[in-house]
């Protein structure tokens, strides 16, 4: 007890005045009438986020805050204005700096599928033997939903037959394809194929909906349909692998495979 009251200078923050130290709040500066003195942007007051270091070393005061506010950021050594970061750049490459575009992480290439599909509308052009490096059934697959929907308006509604035609059918040719041919293919090229030669038959089933094809007219369409389908799908496998000498042995069971397309858009199915 006598050593408690031999301390001149012992503090309480509960005493009523006096020589009463005042409580330090984080490194704020006392002010010369003795209460807290907190400090402006380049000080170190904890209440000014400026002021605060971080990982990255001290960040400026509000000359910081004002900036980003503004929408100026560095990102990756590039400045983005106000105006970029928008929802439909996800679609290009306006984003960051070297962001692929949503099509291409998806894998679809509207620039290879113009391509295909031209060559399919033209089969007497020379096909190019690499057509098939960049294989893809996004063509196909808007190619046979629109062959089914036109075949819906026309009062045939037969998806499941027409996919399940297809699934049958490209299973078959390929197990023939890689039968006959020495360097063989895989299934997903033979079912990119198959698809983008379906383009014809699309537009019988688009001429089908409008005027009807059950008709004398509608089967020379249709025939007329098989033949260009056919040539175009031989063609391109006769070409990616090598299969000269053995066009119309390729182009009997595509034909036979289109055959049943033209069947589907003529007839209605009956259940």
């Amino acid at each position: 007890m006598s050593y408690l009251n031999t301390q001149p200078n012992s503090y309480s923050p509960y005493s009523p005045g006096g020589n009463s130290e005042p409580l330090a709040f984080f490194g704020g500066t006392q002010s010369t009438s003795g209460g807290i003195g907190i400090s402006g942007p380049s000080g170190s007051s904890p209440y000014y986020p400026g002021s605060r270091s971080s990982l990255e070393g001290n960040v400026g005061g509000i000359g910081n805050i004002n900036s980003i506010a503004s929408g100026n950021m560095n990102v990756n050594g590039r400045i983005l204005s106000s105006g970029e970061g928008k929802w439909w750049e996800a679609f290009g490459t306006g984003g960051f700096e070297g962001e692929q575009s949503l099509m291409e992480e998806l894998g679809i290439n509207p620039s290879h599928i113009l391509q295909k599909s031209l060559t399919v509308l033209n089969p007497l052009s020379k096909v190019d033997s690499n057509i098939m490096d960049d294989a893809d059934l996004a063509g196909p697959f808007v190619f046979c939903f629109a062959f089914a929907f036109f075949l819906l308006l026309s009062g045939k509604p037969q998806f499941s037959y027409i996919y399940g035609v297809g699934l049958l059918g490209t299973t078959a040719i390929y197990l023939l394809l890689n039968l006959m041919s020495e360097n063989g293919i895989d299934a997903y090229r033979t079912a990119s194929v198959l698809g983008y030669c379906l383009l014809p038959m699309v537009g019988l089933g688009g001429i089908g909906m409008g005027i009807g094809i059950d008709s004398l007219f509608g089967y020379i369409l249709s025939i007329i349909s098989i033949v260009w389908c056919t040539f175009s799908a031989s063609s391109i496998f006769v070409i990616v692998l090598r299969m000269n000498h053995q066009r119309l042995l390729v182009a009997y069971p595509i034909g036979l495979l289109y055959g049943c397309f033209a069947l589907l858009s003529i007839f209605n199915v009956k259940k």
